[in-house]
């Protein structure tokens, strides 16, 4: 029986991927860059197919008012998300900042 892992290729598994599958990062912050850029670069996507949403709504091109709600909600809780992800890391920079040595 097969157990797959969480994700199932999607999300945070493409920019943390396994030890065994050639994509060899030679240090934990080209990783985390790596991360972070994936993360505002798909944010940025979901802000823009937002606005295009409701620019097409605002001029008559589309009429489902609940796909754009739905692709507004989704950029709301993509950047939510990305804020919190931020706002955890530097938690943790200036906590590692503070340790004596």
């Amino acid at each position: 029986m097969e157990v797959n892992g969480i994700g199932n290729g999607l999300g945070i598994g493409k920019a943390f991927p396994a030890v065994g599958e050639g994509n060899k990062v030679s240090s934990p912050a080209e990783g985390a860059g790596k991360f972070f850029n994936e993360l505002i670069s798909k944010v940025n996507d979901l802000q823009v197919q937002s606005d295009t949403a409701i620019e097409g709504l605002a001029s008559g091109e589309n009429k489902n008012l609940h796909e754009v709600m739905i692709s507004m909600e989704k950029a709301s809780i993509s950047f939510q998300f990305m804020s919190t992800v931020r706002d955890k890391a530097v938690a943790a920079y200036q906590e590692v900042m503070r340790m004596q040595v």
